[in-house]
């Protein structure tokens, strides 16, 4: 049901991406309920979401990669 992955869009911006499919049983404010969840909790946000002909939501949400510098003090 997920798969994540990485890309940059820009240098110097590093995202991580999360892609999600979500069955057309599912009820909208249950889809809702889950994203809201991924947000809060994980840090994601909505990158795109498709609703295919058949139903099938698929969404793809991101969040920024913050890497931590080294740094040396002496």
């Amino acid at each position: 049901m997920t798969g994540a992955h990485r890309r940059p869009p820009r240098p110097g911006v590093e995202w991580e991406f999360d892609t999600l499919t979500v069955p057309r049983e599912l009820p909208r404010t249950v889809v809702t309920r889950m994203l809201v969840e991924r947000a809060e909790i994980g840090g994601w946000e909505l990158d795109r979401l498709r609703i295919g002909a058949d139903g099938v939501r698929r969404v793809v949400l991101r969040r920024k990669i913050i890497r931590q510098r080294l740094t040396l003090f002496g």
